[in-house]
């Protein structure tokens, strides 16, 4: 089984990230930053922040939906905010998308928030609400369930350490993860949390007997050239010890967004 692990950026390196997503061939795509946005008449659109200005494709979403036709799709927003199209506003939607493909049948799945909750009104202030997404498969292949979960931690101002929100987040990841998973699945937990390496939502994951792939493999780094501060850790994938890592690979090349693709394949 492959899984496959990216902050999509909101699409903002369109052209390599769509043949990527396909050929790769993922099993499981696990995707955070994705953009919907329902009346767009253009395929671009301009997120604004004080000052800042990106790109967001405004229908990634749908895009892959299409570009993926043979996987079950979910779309998860943690919020409806504003994009531009000059001085055009439009209502668009932000958050995870998961894409299973369908020979891998979802016997059980949970969402939920774990910092703030849904703002229909705007992307609301710092730190931003988040969600998680976990689903429950079996893979036919092999005769087993696995269980898998991802997030998109929450981007404090301050920086990526330690904080009570965290605690929570990783808290709430956990109990989120309980719901779904069964005695005897194996276990992929992954994401951008926004962390650094020495954070305590690793000893509060590893309650579910979960080990970090980045860290314990000696990778330091899960940007890309788009990404020029430090440190340049934010993505993590975890397995629990009954997971047989064929391969994991923080993808360098080619580059489809800021942050690198996790790719795990496991048996």
């Amino acid at each position: 089984m492959r899984i496959v692990s990216l902050n999509a950026w909101g699409g903002r390196l369109h052209e390599p990230l769509m043949p990527y997503l396909v050929d790769v061939d993922a099993d499981v795509l696990c995707l955070q930053e994705v953009v919907r946005t329902h009346d767009a008449g253009s395929e671009w659109l301009v997120y604004r922040d004080h000052g800042v200005e990106l790109a967001q494709r405004a229908n990634l979403y749908e895009e892959l939906k299409a570009a993926l036709p043979a996987y079950d799709a979910f779309f998860l927003p943690v919020a409806r905010g504003d994009l531009f199209d000059g001085d055009r506003r439009f209502d668009s939607e932000f958050g995870l998308a998961t894409f299973v493909r369908r020979t891998c049948p979802v016997l059980g799945q949970a969402a939920g928030f774990v910092h703030g909750g849904f703002s229909a009104d705007g992307y609301g202030p710092h730190p931003r609400s988040r969600n998680a997404h976990c689903i429950r498969l079996f893979d036919y292949r092999h005769g087993y369930a696995v269980t898998i979960a991802h997030m998109h931690g929450l981007r404090d101002l301050d920086g990526k350490g330690d904080t009570p929100a965290r605690r929570h987040q990783a808290n709430a990841l956990v109990e989120l993860i309980r719901q779904v998973k069964q005695d005897g699945d194996r276990l992929v937990v992954c994401g951008d949390f926004n962390i650094l390496p020495d954070s305590e939502t690793f000893e509060i994951l590893g309650s579910l007997g979960l080990v970090d792939l980045v860290t314990s493999r000696g990778y330091n780094d899960t940007r890309t050239s788009h990404y020029g501060k430090h440190p340049r850790f934010a993505d993590y994938m975890l397995v629990s010890p009954n997971v047989e890592v064929v391969r994991f690979d923080p993808v360098a090349e080619p580059e489809v967004s800021d942050h690198r693709v996790l790719l795990l394949d496991l048996r």
